[in-house]
């Protein structure tokens, strides 16, 4: 197990470090166009209004995410934090600040986020969760239980406590109500149970995936699925025509990685490993698995 610093003082947004790597590296907001920053700093003045005009739990929970999405990890942390003090038993708040903990390598907090929010879900009724960067189609596809689950899971897998991950993601199943849920929650599924040696288990998740799913947002969880039964070679997941190649090769480059991994190719698993570092996308989700792993593997 580890334990991780995380986020520095506040400074200037540009410079204000968000959180330290797992090897102590301060990570400081992302560069990116001045077209993105402004679109997504108009999308934040409008959910700054709608919360200063009526601070509601949903409000306030855009407003955090608004912060999110300009990498402003802190702000959107310290938005949740202060509304869970206003909104105890709002599950949804818990949700989206796990998701900032994981973001900043405070997965033990995360953990405790995501353990709270799965306690006080709706277990019954699925919960469309509106999307906050629109897929192509413009089709929400995800809700607020898969997200609470996908994530619990995410933040046990990331402090290395497989086999409560793997129960969290086998439960994460029941809410992944579409093809693209399905792929994410099984790849993240078949990785936990690798790392608990119980490949035999793993394999059988992977049955339900073929080629013929509609995939509208997870392609990269697909590819490293396929990649996996054997049907995508190996060297395809380091290719990438989508829009957000760093992103994509995060994704993609991990699981080729930490395939590599478990069948016992440390050497090969580095290499990989260190072209997801090269890529500087330290938000992404693939990046920290990776960061995570790498380190383990120098120390």
């Amino acid at each position: 197990m580890f334990v991780f610093a995380c986020s520095g003082e506040k400074t200037e947004e540009k410079e204000e470090v968000q959180a330290y790597a797992v090897d102590g590296t301060p990570l400081h907001i992302p560069e990116r166009s001045d077209e993105a920053t402004t679109t997504l700093t108009s999308n934040l003045k409008e959910a700054q209004k709608n919360f200063d005009d009526d601070p509601s739990e949903m409000n306030t929970i855009w407003l955090g995410r608004r912060w999110a999405y300009l990498s402003n990890y802190n702000k959107a942390i310290e938005v949740f934090t202060e509304g869970i003090n206003k909104f105890p038993n709002s599950y949804k708040l818990y949700r989206h600040r796990g998701h900032r903990y994981i973001s900043t390598r405070q997965f033990s907090k995360a953990e405790s986020d995501y353990k709270k929010a799965f306690e006080m879900m709706d277990r019954e009724k699925i919960e469309v969760e509106p999307d906050g960067a629109p897929n192509s189609m413009n089709i929400p596809l995800s809700n607020t239980q898969f997200n609470i689950l996908y994530h619990y899971g995410l933040a046990l897998y990331l402090q290395g406590k497989f086999e409560e991950a793997t129960a969290i993601y086998k439960e994460c199943l029941k809410y992944s109500v579409n093809d693209d849920l399905l792929v994410a929650t099984t790849d993240w599924l078949y990785m936990s149970l690798m790392r608990e040696g119980k490949a035999q288990e793993a394999l059988t998740f992977l049955e339900p995936i073929h080629s013929e799913m509609t995939i509208i947002e997870n392609d990269s969880y697909y590819k490293r699925i396929m990649m996996y039964k054997g049907e995508l070679a190996k060297e395809e997941l380091l290719r990438t025509d989508q829009m957000d190649v760093a992103l994509s090769l995060a994704t993609q480059g991990y699981g080729m990685g930490n395939w590599y991994l478990y069948n016992g190719d440390i050497a090969k698993a580095k290499e990989i490993f260190q072209k997801v570092i090269d890529t500087g996308n330290w938000p992404a989700f693939g990046y920290v698995a990776t960061e995570v792993d790498l380190y383990r593997l120098k120390n």
